[in-house]
């Protein structure tokens, strides 16, 4: 009876898709969270995805399954993101379909990233330096090969060279060329093919023709170039990863900041707990000077709070009882408490996060132009070499080792070396260039996708203007003396408008008594007896005087008129003629802000913007950029804040200022030193003339080998020849990749 229990039972889990799992494939049914649409989601950590074509057969093993709706990989962090609908078992089932496909799961947590990605960069710098060692020690040898004939050497002498050079390249090649190996011995099972694949084939091919060589005295070897190759083809693989690790998102670091502890009131006493455990509901104390450890509502207590971490605005901004605060902002005031709203995990704070890693995961899929090229390229010269052996071999009568030579010669005359470099040559001296003007480049194909821009989103506080108030009104309408005492005072606060009033004043300071401030009001301190205050103008300004548009604060000593000083967030000084330059190239450009919309329109107009959207949230900000793109349009998002960081790492490109939070620059692509806007120009220019030296590159690349494959399979090349020209369509394609120093 319990055996045919069990026998339907399995029959009933089979008829769902669920299969038996091993014990590799258990456990993983622990780890599914599943939402209130009885949607579930599982996180995994994946090895041995190198390429596009491993993102689409990853990606592809899991659709596969019944009942899911989404696999999509961040190839940044390694992480694939799972979600489906029916039982959660099927776990076992996606995990058994990745490991039968070759790739290596582990449970996702944030240190087993870490650690992943640590010894995947110890083994590519450990890779690196074998190769770089290697090629140090035969290049010594093979400058006495190439500078000296075979009369004046001897035989015996340059085959002792060859098997030195030997000996050290081909253990070298087994073990640093693995990267590349691995990679396109992955893309090859799944029937595909990337650049990794002609670059193993040429690798491989040279050093077996080499040992041929060798092993019959002959005099032409080739294993300086295979390990030369390797070593500049590491550098570019360990330089891509770096890239991709930084730009992992930012925000996930800013979390775990905010993992600490936090002061609640639990029956009339306090005491601190972790900040994981607070739950909806809870009362919290926040003190001056910290942050809100969750999203909450404030039930008592005024005070001012620094929510540039969410809106980008520079100034503090007043709160009362009932106002909301969100988990990150900064309490500038007094001690006030809150009602929590939001458990940790669900905090706007948190919802940034997971927008970012949505457009990391969606910008994974981008296949390099190199990559696409290569999927036509390798299958027909392969052919064409299978073609040219048989057609010697046995329709011509020739022996196997001669027409064997031709066919390696036809490998080597269209090695895709020339095809490699043509992108990465021309990206490295394009960077190279906007490097000296201040422009840092992090992503290998920001360039790319920057030429293809026909929309710019661009945000206000930091970005169209310099992110910090500054005095406007003039020193002379104000009383020297008034203007020393309110200099004084606001050198207690860290208020903008007293450190912008600080750095407008330039003079000696005075000594004052009692200095006081009052939450969301202003300063107050006594000088010679008399009180001096610093603040609003309900406080201790004049409220008949004539509204301004500008932001103020007011003097006030003893009895004497109040006086008004006016601060403005001024733009960048080239703000305007850099929005001027973007339009005359037929972008659209268009303004995203936080702010009000009175200021943001004001800024607009000095600027020459008609496209204004004011008072968005970062999830406002996102959705507008999603829309844009549901459109076809392609997005260039310049911003400087955290409520940018998910618009910047979902745009197609993405540019933030040396000023920027961390969070905002490690979400770009492209980070611009400096005060001027013309950075932006200036990359969008340089973009677009690198991408015409790549297209160039490619069309000198194809003429080449459409020249060179006939001599070839003609059996007019021999093979030192054939290495020869393949170094000479390199050193071309190289060449004209330096015109990018005199184009402008």
């Amino acid at each position: 009876m319990g055996n045919t229990a069990l026998s339907e039972n399995l029959v009933d889990r089979h008829a769902i898709g669920i299969t038996p799992a091993n014990d590799d494939d258990s456990g993983y049914e622990s780890l599914v969270k599943t939402s209130p649409q009885q949607e579930h989601h599982l996180d995994v950590l994946i090895h041995g995805a190198h390429c596009a074509a491993c993102i689409q057969s990853i990606e592809g093993a899991v659709m596969r399954q019944p009942g899911v709706l989404q696999a999509r990989l961040n190839f940044s962090a390694r992480r694939l993101s799972i979600t489906w609908q029916g039982p959660t078992d099927l776990a076992r089932n996606f995990v058994r379909s990745l490991r039968e496909a070759g790739y290596g799961i582990q449970p996702y947590t944030p240190s087993t990233e870490r650690a992943a990605l640590a010894k995947e960069e110890r083994f590519l710098l450990l890779c690196l330096g074998v190769a770089g060692f290697a090629m140090g020690n035969i290049m010594l040898l093979s400058f006495a090969l190439w500078t000296t004939s075979q009369e004046t050497m001897g035989l015996a002498t340059r085959d002792f060279f060859h098997w030195i050079s030997a000996l050290i390249a081909l253990p070298t090649i087994l073990f640093s060329g693995r990267p590349f190996f691995r990679s396109a011995v992955q893309a090859l099972s799944y029937g595909r093919t990337n650049m990794d694949v002609p670059i193993s084939v040429g690798v491989v091919l040279a050093c077996g023709m080499s040992l041929f060589e060798t092993l019959n005295h002959g005099e032409h070897a080739y294993f300086d170039s295979a390990v030369m190759l390797l070593f500049f083809l590491l550098v570019g693989r360990t330089l891509d990863f770096r890239a991709r690790q930084n730009a992992r998102s930012a925000a996930t670091d800013l979390l775990s900041t905010l993992t600490g502890f936090a002061t609640i009131i639990d029956n009339g006493h306090i005491r601190r707990v972790a900040i994981q455990s607070i739950t909806p509901g809870t009362r919290i104390r926040v003190a001056a000077g910290e942050k809100f450890p969750v999203d909450g509502r404030i039930s008592d207590g005024h005070t001012d709070i620094d929510t540039s971490l969410i809106t980008g605005e520079s100034l503090p901004r007043a709160h009362k009882p009932g106002d909301l605060v969100y988990a990150g902002t900064i309490n500038m005031g007094a001690p006030v408490q809150v009602t929590a709203l939001q458990t940790a995990e669900n905090t706007l704070l948190a919802d940034i996060v997971r927008l970012m890693e949505k457009a990391g995961q969606s910008q994974a899929l981008y296949v390099r132009l190199a990559d696409r090229a290569a999927q036509l390229y390798t299958p027909v010269v392969h052919t064409l070499a299978a073609l040219a052996f048989v057609f010697w071999w046995s329709v011509m009568g020739m022996a196997w080792q001669p027409a064997l030579m031709i066919a390696s010669t036809v490998l080597i005359i269209t090695c895709p070396c020339a095809l490699a470099l043509a992108v990465p040559v021309a990206q490295v001296l394009a960077i190279g260039e906007m490097m000296k003007k201040g422009l840092l480049v992090k992503t290998g194909d920001a360039l790319e996708r920057l030429a293809q821009i026909d929309t710019v989103l661009m945000d206000k506080t930091g970005t169209l203007t310099l992110g910090k108030p500054q005095m406007i009104t003039p020193s002379e309408s104000i009383e020297p003396k008034l203007l020393q005492l309110g200099a004084s005072l606001a050198s207690h606060s860290t208020h903008p408008l007293s450190r912008a009033l600080c750095e407008f004043y330039q003079g000696p300071l005075l000594p004052l008594e009692d200095v006081c401030e009052s939450s969301g009001q202003g300063l107050s301190a006594n000088y010679d007896g008399k009180l001096l205050q610093l603040g609003s103008r309900a406080w201790c300004g004049d409220s008949n005087a004539p509204a301004h548009s500008a932001l103020e604060i007011w003097i006030r000593f003893s009895d004497q008129t109040p006086c008004a000083l006016h601060f403005e967030d001024m733009l960048r000084p080239d703000a305007a003629s850099t929005i001027a330059a973007l339009k005359k190239k037929k972008l659209r450009v268009v303004l995203l802000t936080g702010d009000r919309r009175s200021t943001a329109e004001a800024m607009a107009a000095c600027a020459g913007l008609q496209e204004v959207h004011a008072d968005m949230t970062p999830a406002q900000k996102y959705h507008f950029l999603e829309n844009l793109r549901a459109q076809g349009r392609k997005i260039l998002m310049v911003g400087d804040g955290l409520n940018d960081a998910p618009v910047l790492a979902a745009a197609d490109v993405s540019i933030a200022p040396g000023t920027a939070l961390d969070v905002a620059q490690n979400a770009a692509d492209i980070v611009f030193m400096g005060t001027h806007l013309q950075s932006v120009d200036q990359a969008h220019t340089t973009a677009c003339i690198t991408q015409k030296l790549v297209k160039e590159n490619f069309a000198l690349s194809i003429i080449y080998n459409i020249l060179a494959i006939p001599l070839a399979i003609a059996g007019y090349v021999t093979p030192l020849l054939a290495a020869l020209a393949m170094s000479g369509s390199s050193l071309l394609v190289i060449a004209n990749s330096f015109r990018i120093r005199w184009i402008r």
